[in-house]
């Protein structure tokens, strides 16, 4: 038999491959080439917006506060919100709802909110515009009365002192933080965003003369999708719910750490009372907030405090190193206050339940710094409970206390004032531990009775707030140095404290209290590396070299985060106590790094940290010269007792968990009114339909139009 039609079907069959990998290569292309087009066509059509700052749900054990949006993002038709009197169009009137509404700071009230809150199924979202300057007659989304159930102010603990009955804190508390919206929420720059979004409107959307504006329309889409929902109990179950390989997790617990620093060296092994040790507690506050998730500058509220007590501590450290007093001083920086004291309950809970060198039978007395931002006052107020001093002994130490404060004053261009001696504590710290014991304490503040910040736990609370103004022209490096008021003020507040503080852990001499001072100069180096900007030179020679590429080139966001890692005011403060407080050791990068002084030194880390720091370079040089610090620094844990003891509707602890998401964005573009859109599917039916009755005549009619005739018989021989 020939074998000439075997190698003629090979030849076929060779050739059929050619032709299918050439259309494989062109279907390949075209579809690369449909992708890229796509991308090019929606870039055409929308217009993303790179600066969005959400508003994000959070929750407790009750309820739960914030705004989300739909899985797929809202859409609504943009408006310019000019006066309240306007609400009318998007809530009444306007014919194209839903509405994206965009308004400018001095229409964030309590009144509008709550009207396009009522009016939500007419509103798609809200975009508030941030100002450059903070407005003049005072801003608070916070309550009128914060932490009100988390004090030692409660129906066990003189109740006609709680629920703020004798003195509203915070009288310009609007309390929108603490409601819940069911569209999202943004805030953006007024920037070029910004314009070109008031542009797109007065193009499209801008009503003139009473008419109805024509189509197309400017528009918006937001996304912030929340996972969890109703309560803190309902979404820690919904973590616990494993039904795929990759659980899901909703929310996660607010929190961060504290950080802790001593006199004297505490060895973290050994739990619990230390007998003859008596411990003077300083205290600040670390965290902040604001409505929006990413703006929580907390000038005032966080930093004025603790930039205070880092200062204090920095002038202790040789007193207390050449002749260490009686008391040890244990400096503590909570983080998660805001949120119903997350970190001194914390604190507490440990000593309580011997989880901390500590217990509270160790702990003599309590100093701790508030709002201490001045703003041209020469005047603090020294806040003390009025319940805990019916107790005679700890009234004599509080009497005692406050008089190291007076006497530390002295030849200070300040003075301290007691308010009326029924009158409460304000929200503090401190309160967290008279809930467990009386133990004598104090308060400083800036304030009275009410707060003097006008702008607390909003993103008004800033460095302009608290006076840092500097001449023009200066470049950082010059701003970094230049001493500003609010410096000056500071630094005599951080004096009183420190010699208050060497006197009241029984320091006794004189000479010694005298040489107490505080350096301005790097007072005004921290407000600027907090308040301005974390990447600075003098930050930089302060932290590791795997930290320092995330300094920032804006100020620090105080706000607590979850628990999963830790905040950059954390790492700062922990890396700064270090360095004011520890002394620099002659030891390897190697030996630093792994918490020993040698080879075989293994029990120096349990009573030292140890820290390589980049340092500074050497004058003509561009090379740093790094080196080691040792110090009493710890991170303790800063999460409520209630996630511990899976307690997620605690009444005595906080519950506050954040929910978690997938996307953050938000973009504009122009839609087509609906007559457009339904013309436009209409076509496109027609046009899949007619696509699909030629595909079918086709195919039925394929060996007809696709023969490619008869194959040549076979010759015999």
């Amino acid at each position: 038999m020939s074998t000439l039609p075997v190698v003629f079907s090979a030849f076929q069959t060779r050739k059929m491959d050619l032709l299918s990998n050439k259309w494989i290569i062109n279907l390949i292309f075209c579809l690369f080439f449909i992708g890229v087009s796509c991308n090019s066509v929606e870039n055409k059509i929308y217009v993303h917006l790179n600066y969005t700052i959400p508003c994000v749900r959070l929750l407790n054990a009750t309820h739960q506060i914030g705004c989300q949006s739909s899985l797929s993002g809202d859409v609504g038709v943009l408006h310019v919100l000019e006066s309240e009197a306007n609400l009318d169009w998007v809530l009444k009137t306007g014919p194209n709802p839903p509405y994206m509404v965009i308004l400018d700071s001095t229409l964030f009230t309590r009144s509008i909110m709550m009207k396009l809150k009522t009016g939500s199924s007419r509103v798609a979202g809200v975009v508030v515009v941030a100002p450059s300057s903070n407005p003049a007659e005072g801003f608070s989304p916070h309550t009128t009365c914060p932490n009100e159930n988390s004090g030692v102010y409660s129906e066990s603990y003189d109740p006609a002192l709680a629920h703020c009955n004798v003195t509203v804190w915070n009288p310009l508390g609007n309390g929108l933080s603490y409601e819940e919206y069911d569209f999202p929420m943004f805030s953006l720059k007024d920037d070029n965003d910004t314009q070109a979004i008031k542009q797109c409107y007065y193009n499209h959307n801008h009503v003139v003369n009473g008419s109805s504006p024509q189509y197309p329309l400017c528009a918006m889409q937001l996304y912030s999708h929340m996972s969890a929902v109703t309560d803190t109990a309902t979404c820690m179950r919904r973590n616990g719910i494993n039904f795929s390989l990759n659980p899901e997790t909703v929310c996660d617990p607010l929190g961060d750490f504290n950080v802790l620093a001593s006199t004297r060296p505490l060895n973290y092994t050994d739990k619990g009372h230390k007998t003859g040790e008596s411990v003077v507690i300083a205290a600040a506050r670390l965290d902040s907030r604001s409505f929006f998730f990413d703006i929580a500058p907390g000038a005032e509220s966080a930093a004025s405090g603790f930039v205070t007590l880092l200062a204090a501590a920095h002038a202790l450290r040789n007193a207390t190193q050449e002749a260490q007093p009686n008391r040890t001083i244990l400096y503590a920086f909570f983080q998660g206050e805001t949120f119903d004291y997350i970190g001194s309950s914390r604190l507490v809970y440990d000593m309580e339940n011997k989880q901390f060198p500590l217990d509270l039978d160790n702990v003599h007395s309590v100093v701790e710094i508030g709002q201490v931002g001045l703003h041209g006052e020469s005047k603090l107020w020294v806040h003390t409970d009025p319940v805990s001093r019916r107790n005679s002994s700890v009234n004599e130490e509080v009497e005692k206390l406050i008089r190291n404060l007076n006497s530390s004053a002295l030849n200070l261009n300040f003075s301290l004032q007691e308010p009326s001696f029924s009158q409460p504590l304000p929200p503090s710290s401190l309160q967290r531990f008279l809930r467990a014991r009386p133990i004598p304490g104090v308060v400083i503040q800036n304030h009275n009775s009410a707060f003097t910040n006008k702008y607390y736990e909003s993103m008004y609370d800033n460095a302009e707030y608290l006076d840092m103004s500097y001449p023009p022209n200066l470049t950082p490096e010059e701003q970094l140095e230049y001493v500003t008021d609010a410096a000056k003020a500071l630094t005599e507040a951080a004096t009183i404290v420190a010699r208050a503080l060497y006197t009241q852990a029984g320091g006794s001499d004189p000479i010694q209290l005298q040489n107490i001072n505080v350096d301005s100069q790097m007072v005004t180096q921290m407000l600027y590396g907090f308040l301005v900007k974390s990447n600075n030179s003098w930050f930089q020679q302060m932290v590791p070299s795997d930290f320092a590429i995330h300094l920032r080139e804006r100020p620090t966001n105080f706000y607590v985060g979850v628990t999963q890692q830790h905040s950059e005011p954390t790492l700062l403060v922990q890396y700064l106590l270090a360095n004011l407080t520890g002394t620099t050791i002659n030891i390897t990068q190697d030996n630093c790094q792994n918490q020993r002084e040698g080879e075989d030194d293994k029990e120096s880390k349990h009573i030292y940290s140890y820290m390589w720091v980049q340092g500074a370079a050497p004058p003509n040089s561009t090379e740093r010269v790094a080196f080691c610090v040792r110090s009493t620094v710890r991170l303790s844990k800063a999460l409520s007792p209630a996630f511990d003891l899976e307690e997620y509707t605690s009444k005595d602890y906080s519950t506050w968990t954040e929910s978690r998401w997938k996307s953050i964005k938000g973009r504009i573009f122009l839609v087509a009114s609906h007559e457009l859109e339904m013309l436009t599917l209409g076509v496109g039916v027609a046009v899949l339909i007619a696509s699909l009755m030629l595909t079918y005549i086709i195919s039925s009619k394929a060996d007809i139009l696709f023969s490619s005739g008869r194959e040549p018989t076979a010759a015999t021989y």
